[in-house]
């Protein structure tokens, strides 16, 4: 693992928060002009992530109407989700005297220890039942490695197993990516990241996300992507 992500990883698991809202990523406050070469990427909206969910995210279901009126801006939109194997890695229940929520070293870096989430197939995995965008042309599943996590939907934890999104989205000709959903401070801030190394301009609509925060995550990760040149906008630029 890189230098960079390592940094990224301490970020995210709570290192003390820098001041983020005077930064030039800030709220973008001009309209966004959307065309055929902009991606909506919806990250994980699954019921896995909602209140009732194995792993909620609070509030987490509240941004779903506000989603799909997003989406039917976009021609192009990308849907994510988390697609784990039974005892997969990432699972507390995986290592025995383990806690959900404990970081521990795997072969790749560092690893949030998580409780059962997402297992393939399940109804937990399922995408959010109010989830309305018929016209989505890809989903990405990631996580289904036993062995390696995947926050990103670009690359996997270790920095070598690669989705095929960034493939995809470069031969569409796609230029600037728009990253929405579950949770501002994991996957979609590491979605974010990976599409600025991938080349991509990409932009996280604040409104339109939730996060988890732990140990000041979510401060972090705003810090993390304003480094990067991920850009911060609302809602109400997209859709006027």
């Amino acid at each position: 693992m890189n230098a960079s992500r390592r940094s990224s990883l301490r970020l995210l698991s709570g290192l003390p928060a820098l001041a983020l809202f005077a930064t030039p990523a800030g709220t973008a406050a001009a309209a966004e002009t959307i065309g055929e070469q902009d991606v909506l990427i919806v990250v994980d909206m699954q019921n896995c992530f909602v209140p009732g969910g194995t792993l909620p995210v609070k509030e987490g279901d509240q941004i779903v109407p506000l989603i799909n009126r997003i989406a039917r801006r976009f021609q192009n939109v990308v849907i994510t989700q988390d697609w784990h194997t039974p005892g997969h890695t990432s699972f507390a229940s995986s290592h025995p005297g383990h806690k959900p929520f404990e970081l521990i070293d795997v072969p790749y870096g560092k690893q949030v220890l998580w409780p059962d989430h997402c297992v393939q197939g399940t109804p937990d995995a399922a995408l959010h039942h109010d989830l309305d965008i018929p016209h989505a042309q890809l989903i990405i599943r990631k996580g289904f490695h036993a062995q390696t996590d995947s926050y990103s939907a670009f690359v996997e934890a270790d920095k070598k197993t690669y989705t095929g999104l960034g493939g995809y989205l470069k031969q569409r000709q796609i230029r600037r990516c728009f990253v929405c959903g579950l949770a501002t401070d994991f996957c979609v801030a590491w979605t974010a990241l990976d599409g600025r190394a991938a080349g991509f301009q990409v932009a996280v609509i604040e409104d339109a996300c939730r996060a988890i925060d732990l140990n000041g995550s979510l401060a972090a990760a705003w810090d993390a992507m304003g480094r990067k040149g991920v850009r911060r906008v609302q809602s109400a630029a997209l859709l006027g």
